[in-house]
């Protein structure tokens, strides 16, 4: 077959998703195209020339239920001019896919006793035979024909403590006047009934019902797995449903199971109604039940069983009757009361119990919970699709974004544009930010002469720190030439963490978790106390003393004691250091510098250095004879301090003493200083 030319086009697509119940999106798997049509047989294809073709993937709802979807097809691009084409009417394909389903062959193999239960009767003349008078009950049973029943008879046991229902034989003369005392056994089955059938292989249905809207035409099809592949009656419209992409893995397997489901009044055989009593629908093994009847404790014991037992008498009354229906479903009962999913019971495991299409007496299904993507292929017939090819140009109006939370919220840029021009004609909208917010896609629209559009975009932050960011907004004609551009900024609050309220726990790890949480919280108030971490927060600076108090800051207490303690302990080190005369020299320059010239200075000088001179007068005549051996007069006039002569040391020692004597006369005040003056005199 020789295929054609094909022209390739990239088809742009904006999802509108429109829910029944919950969807979740559809993907397209491949770019659309527009191709030519070819003829490949004289049924089955498309009346056309040239064709759109769609593959997509159709999710099912929540739980495998509905799911609705609108795709609707805006622009296409033809690759050889790269020029955008948009649609003047856009295709709108609506897509609904239905509930999924289990379905199961169903064959009917009998029926049997909801509740079989065995009766006894105290008598005397207990015979297989006997009739009603004797045995009541326990009388041989009869069919519609009046034939005899095999294996219907009683069972007769005699009187004792030891025996299946325990029973006096009573004395000597009922004995021997009435006979001997028995009891009669047997089993019947009133009440309810239930047909069981056998579950066959399983199978996957749904369908997919696919409507094409363009203007006031609309085409549709219906397709499924049972009929893969429909077409329009009009040829506009032709649906592959090509199939699943992932096996199922959630659908069980009944075929080890029989489902017995209450008679729906009818006689034995064959329903004709299953009925929709699901809440006594019961699926159990295939070895709990005896199709023959000729096993004990099974579901379907019949007469003969119950009757050949071995040590029938001696027996505990009811054996051969345990594990009925009756009792599995009393046990799925006791579990539903204790808020526990039944076992046995169709009803509380299984969702959308038997609501396939078409259902009747051979089939049972499920709902199928998994959600699994469908592959649809789709084509349209493109040949009276109009295209709008027009430029105008516009401006972009404005752009609002308002603050919000990184990353635990998304923010919204809302944008305004107008086609300033004339004509009709197609836009794409971009929107760019810093590279720490996530990629927007481009938006195509069209805008009639004068009209303003707005258009959003998400916006999801790549931190969850507070920041700002820098966007730009472009506006692009048909042509893809930009026509407008605007920037802006937008800013994020950071993320606040929040784990939500938590159960209390209980127990005695909860008692151990209260303690070290109790423990770990006075440690830290602790610490917090002596580090002083609560005044840094709450106290605004070191000098708020009413905060500091308040609080009872340790470290500000310390800080601050330790400020006032520099005050005295500085004065008491420079005291210290004046006793050890490290001022000394200070004390010299600032008497010759300052006290020079003082008027009292001048006389206290001169009180000393008369003083002075008497007394040097007075050890000169003491000691003159070491006076001639060591030098003239005229040398001890001139200085003080000579140290030549040894008649001078001691007059130096006291001349070195009398100027101390002065320097503390000058520093503490002429009461010492007098004392001092009469000291020396």
């Amino acid at each position: 077959m020789t295929t054609l030319t094909k022209l390739w086009l990239i088809t742009i697509l904006f999802f509108l998703p429109c829910f029944l119940r919950d969807v979740f999106g559809v993907q397209i798997l491949s770019k659309s195209k527009l191709e030519k049509c070819e003829k490949t047989s004289d049924s089955g294809d498309l009346n056309c020339t040239k064709k759109i073709v769609l593959n997509m993937a159709v999710p099912s709802g929540a739980s495998g239920g509905e799911a609705s979807i609108v795709v609707e097809i805006v622009e296409v691009e033809e690759n050889s001019s790269k020029k955008m084409q948009t649609f003047r009417i856009p295709p709108v394909v609506t897509v609904n896919k239905s509930a999924a389903y289990a379905l199961y062959e169903l064959t009917y193999i009998r029926d049997v006793a909801y509740k079989p239960e065995e009766y006894h009767v105290e008598t005397r003349k207990c015979e297989p035979d006997a009739d009603a008078k004797v045995v009541k009950i326990c009388e041989r049973l009869r069919d519609e024909n009046g034939h005899i029943i095999e294996h219907t008879e009683p069972m007769c046991c005699p009187c004792g403590t030891q025996r299946r229902v325990p029973s006096s034989c009573g004395n000597v003369f009922d004995k021997l006047m009435k006979g001997k005392a028995n009891t009669a056994h047997c089993v019947r089955f009133p009440g309810d009934w239930f047909h069981v059938f056998g579950i066959g292989q399983r199978s996957v249905g749904f369908s997919v019902l696919i409507q094409v809207k363009t203007g006031s035409k609309v085409s549709e099809v219906l397709v499924g797995p049972e009929n893969r592949t429909a077409i329009s009656n009009d040829n506009f419209l032709r649906a592959n449903l090509i199939g699943d992409f992932v096996g199922y893995t959630s659908i069980p397997s009944f075929e080890d199971f029989y489902l017995v489901i209450p008679r729906q009044g009818g006689g034995r055989g064959q329903p004709q109604n299953l009925g929709r009593n699901f809440s006594m629908w019961m699926l159990l093994e295939r070895v709990r039940f005896t199709l023959d009847g000729v096993e004990c404790n099974k579901i379907g014991v019949d007469f003969e069983a119950f009757n050949g037992q071995p040590n029938f008498c001696s027996s505990p009354f009811w054996s051969c009757l345990h594990n009925q229906l009756w009792n599995f479903w009393e046990a799925d009962r006791n579990r539903v009361q204790r808020k526990q999913v039944p076992l046995f019971g169709v009803e509380g495991r299984f969702e959308r119990i038997n609501q396939h299409p078409n259902a009747g007496t051979h089939s049972f299904s499920i709902g199928v919970t998994e959600i699994i993507n469908t592959n649809l292929l789709i084509e349209l017939s493109a040949d009276d699709v109009e295209y709008v090819y027009q430029r105008s140009p516009g401006k972009i109006l404005s752009i609002n974004i308002p603050t919000f939370e990184a990353l635990t919220q998304f923010g919204t840029a809302t944008i305004t544009a107008k086609n300033t021009g004339e004509v009709e004609a197609s836009y794409c909208l971009t929107f760019d930010c810093s590279s720490d917010v996530t990629l927007m896609e481009e938006q195509y629209f069209i805008m009639k002469p004068k009209e303003t559009l707005t258009r959003s975009f998400k916006l999801y932050p790549g931190t969850d720190q507070a920041a700002k960011y820098v966007c730009a907004a472009i506006l692009k004609d048909s042509n893809y030439n930009e026509v407008d551009r605007a920037e802006c900024q937008f800013s994020t609050t950071s993320t606040v963490i929040d784990n939500g309220s938590q159960p209390p726990k209980t127990g005695t790890t909860g008692f151990f978790d209260s303690i070290e949480h109790i423990w770990n919280h006075v440690w830290k108030t602790i610490i917090d106390f002596i580090t002083g971490k609560n005044c840094r927060t709450k106290c605004s600076g070191f000098f708020d003393f009413r905060c500091h108090i308040q609080y009872i800051c340790m470290s500000w207490i310390l800080m601050f004691g330790l400020l006032l303690a520099i005050f005295p302990t500085v004065i008491v080190l420079l005291w210290l250091l004046h006793q050890k005369g490290l001022f000394d020299p200070l004390y010299e320059w600032w008497e010759d510098h300052f006290w020079e010239d003082s008027p009292s200075t001048k006389n206290t000088r001169h009180r000393i250095n008369v003083d002075h001179r008497q007394v040097h007068v007075h050890k000169h005549h003491t000691h003159e004879p070491r006076h001639h051996n060591y030098g003239s007069h005229h040398k001890r006039k001139g200085t003080h301090h000579d140290h030549k002569h040894s008649h001078f040391e001691r007059g130096s020692e006291y001349h070195y003493h009398l100027h101390h004597v002065h320097k503390d006369k000058l520093k503490h005040g002429r009461r010492k200083s007098s004392t001092v003056m009469q000291k020396v005199r």
